[in-house]
């Protein structure tokens, strides 16, 4: 069977991970502030505070920025339904807003068109690596003092406007889950250029104690710690962060692997008659975190007969990005139309893609989606 998805670990990451078991310090400690430091600096942001998920980070975020009841939080439906249940965390009413289908992210008109007087705040998700464009949306939202949250569980490695993602807002999400690009496992880290905002969200995910655990057990004497506030328990351990250290010296090699996968998928695919497959946005380099397509209304079988095909020729596909307002979750949760998301979720599908995927495994994919366009090699 050829995964949707393998995370590319070796002999490096089980030294490291064996390493920081050694040590004795298998909890938050110097591997996190270290990985912290080095995600920091790879991706050009003031400050990396690491958690225990994507979600946390979120969270943290709508925190700091005081987002409570009564405020509104506009999201993509289309996304993974922790965006949407962010915003509900800390007691805000998530408003669903549409995609454009070429890069399945928001748009400055689906952002428009989604906000009210009480709208505090956008989660901009870089869809699948997708950079989102985040220069447009803000000037959408900076005159209505409405704050951007960037939700980048997809985008390590991906760059927009010559940037790396993870460097353009003061608060950014990112996800170490499996099937990302780099992983710990599970966690994530929230990027920010506030000090502030780094000092209060490194309190919030240890309980709200105003001293870490590894700040009290260097400091060589009697610490008594306060609560100074309700916090969580979000933190990540210092042997994910091992892991993750490892993986991050990986990236770049991990993120042009993609790349050229993904050209070969567009070469393989994009005579289809009506297929549309993800590609760099103006102004963006994605690193093709997932590799979708969406199906025309023509495509000769349906999406889901599709996937069913793609396993009986031994490939693991998935459905395309879910739209949260569809999910009983949030049955019955207003909304507008949202006519393209409901197409995008509908009629696309997600392609293996990963680091280890050797050109016959792609080109057998390939085939086996065109058997099914009915279109010759």
């Amino acid at each position: 069977m050829i995964p949707v998805m393998r995370p590319w670990l070796g002999p490096e990451e089980a030294q490291a991970a064996a390493d920081a078991v050694a040590s004795g310090w298998v909890a938050q400690g110097p591997r996190v502030a270290a990985f912290e430091q080095a995600i920091a600096e790879k991706v050009g942001a003031g400050h990396g505070v690491a958690v225990s998920s994507c979600t946390a980070a979120l969270h943290l975020a709508l925190l700091l920025l005081e987002i409570g009841p009564g405020d509104e939080v506009v999201v993509p439906s289309l996304s993974f339904i922790a965006t949407a249940n962010a915003a509900r965390y800390v007691g805000a009413t998530p408003v669903f807003a549409d995609v454009d289908l070429a890069t399945q992210n928001l748009t400055p008109a689906t952002v428009e068109a989604a906000c009210t007087s009480r709208t505090r705040a956008v989660i901009l998700v870089h869809q699948t690596g997708v950079p989102a464009d985040i220069d447009a949306i803000r000037s959408v939202c900076a005159p209505h003092g409405i704050e951007i949250i960037e939700d980048a569980a997809c985008a390590i490695g991906s760059v927009y406007h010559d940037r790396p993602i993870g460097g353009h807002s003061s608060l950014v999400a990112l996800s170490f889950h499996p099937r990302k690009v780099i992983t710990t496992g599970e966690g994530g880290m929230l990027l920010t250029d506030r000090a502030d905002f780094a000092e209060r969200a490194r309190r919030l995910r240890e309980h709200g104690m105003n001293v870490s655990a590894a700040a009290r057990h260097a400091s060589g004497k009697a610490v008594i710690e306060e609560y100074v506030e309700t916090g969580w328990n979000f933190r990540m351990t210092d042997i994910q962060a091992a892991v993750g250290l490892v993986q991050l010296g990986r990236l770049d090699t991990i993120v042009e692997r993609r790349r050229a996968l993904a050209a070969r998928y567009a070469a393989g695919l994009g005579d289809i008659p009506g297929i549309v497959t993800v590609t760099d946005p103006p102004g963006g380099r994605t690193n093709f975190q997932s590799y979708w397509v969406l199906l025309p209304e023509t495509f000769p079988v349906s999406r889901n007969d599709l996937l069913a095909r793609l396993l009986a020729d031994g490939i693991s596909g998935r459905r395309g990005i879910m739209a949260s307002h569809l999910e009983p979750a949030y049955a019955g949760h207003p909304h507008g139309p949202l006519p393209a998301t409901e197409i995008a979720t509908n009629r696309s599908l997600i392609l293996p893609l990963f680091h280890q995927m050797t050109e016959t495994e792609q080109d057998h994919v390939i085939a086996a989606v065109r058997r099914a366009a009915a279109v010759a090699a």
